[in-house]
């Protein structure tokens, strides 16, 4: 299955959407939109697109129903999500997590542009497997931008096939929040201050109950 979701953040009037495949977005207050599944997704061979595009001077919260299990399909074990944030205004990305279930193969890829005034804080939390599981991959990659040059480019993998993973202490668990133009974040894990501005928080262990 193919999931789009179009969500556009105007100031003063409720955001605009558009949606197809096993995804909706719900505007749940005039600056909050919550993500809820429409269908079981993703299972292996989907892939969902959400682009976001917040306008000067517009405010935008995006949060999901519920955490997101990723589990295999009859044919693939892998899925994928792509999100494009196009940022002018205010943008608040905090999504339950991400559980990669019953061996599944999950790709997460996220592409922030980042113009004038705008702020940002994106938060991804993940977990390799459901109780009593540890097979599973997640790989996360973002890129942000600020007017046209290169904020950030940072990727994380976890789980089977990765280079940390051992059966003894590899990380099962990884909580990833950027913050522009912020240079603090009261978050778990390492901060690091990025050098054109803003801040990255990683944290990464077993479980997320965890951090």
């Amino acid at each position: 299955m193919h999931s789009d979701v179009l969500i556009v953040a105007r100031a003063g009037l409720w955001p605009r959407l558009e949606c197809a495949g096993g995804i909706a977005a719900r505007a749940t207050e005039t600056d909050t939109i919550h993500l809820v599944s429409t269908a079981a997704t993703p299972l292996g061979g989907d892939t969902i697109v959400v682009r976001v595009v917040v306008e000067p001077g517009a405010r935008l919260r995006v949060r999901t129903a519920a955490a997101t299990v990723a589990l295999p399909g009859r044919g693939t074990a892998e899925s994928t999500a792509h999100w494009h944030l196009e940022v002018a205004g205010t943008l608040d990305v905090d999504t339950e997590p991400t559980v990669v279930a019953g061996g599944s193969r999950h790709t997460s890829s996220t592409r922030l542009s980042i113009t004038g005034a705008g702020r940002v804080r994106l938060r991804e939390r993940v977990q390799i497997g459901r109780t009593d599981e540890r097979q599973g991959f997640w790989s996360g990659i973002l890129h942000a931008d600020v007017d046209g040059a290169a904020l950030l480019r940072h990727r994380v993998e976890l789980g089977d096939g990765t280079v940390a993973h051992d059966e003894l202490g590899a990380p099962l668990a990884c909580v990833s929040e950027l913050r522009y133009p912020d240079a603090h974040a009261d978050a778990p894990g390492c901060v690091l201050e990025l050098a054109h501005g803003g801040c990255l928080a990683t944290w990464q262990g077993d479980r997320l109950g965890a951090a």
